[in-house]
């Protein structure tokens, strides 16, 4: 019967529910990282996810690229100063970011982080 029930649970779970559990199983398996929900603000981390969401914010002489990045566990905003794209970087590729978390109006930011792709 728990066969059944686990099986009813895991149709009726959200894609976004799935692709959490997804991320986070994997964000454990990289040796070195911390998770999101447990990164230390004013702290140098490696953080790896998934990229969620990109902005290009195109003003004039003051360009920045921002990612949203998730591991299951939580989000942070990466922001690269005086960059429109980096080649490589899409929506729902695997990064891994190494830098120093901050808080800005209640988010987590990283500014111009080490950024290597994850397969």
């Amino acid at each position: 019967m728990s066969v059944v029930r686990r099986l009813l649970e895991r149709l009726n779970e959200s894609d976004e529910t799935r692709l959490a559990e997804e991320t986070r199983a994997w964000a454990e398996t990289v040796e070195g990282s911390v998770r999101i929900a447990g990164a230390v603000p004013r702290q140098p981390v490696r953080i790896v996810g998934v990229i969620r969401r990109m902005t290009v914010l195109p003003m004039e002489g003051k360009e920045a690229l921002q990612a949203l990045i998730s591991d299951g566990t939580g989000e942070v905003t990466i922001v690269f100063m005086g960059r429109r794209g980096i080649g490589g970087l899409s929506l729902g590729k695997r990064v891994v970011v190494e830098g120093v978390l901050g808080e800005h109006r209640g988010d987590m930011r990283m500014v111009n982080p080490r950024l290597e792709f994850a397969s």
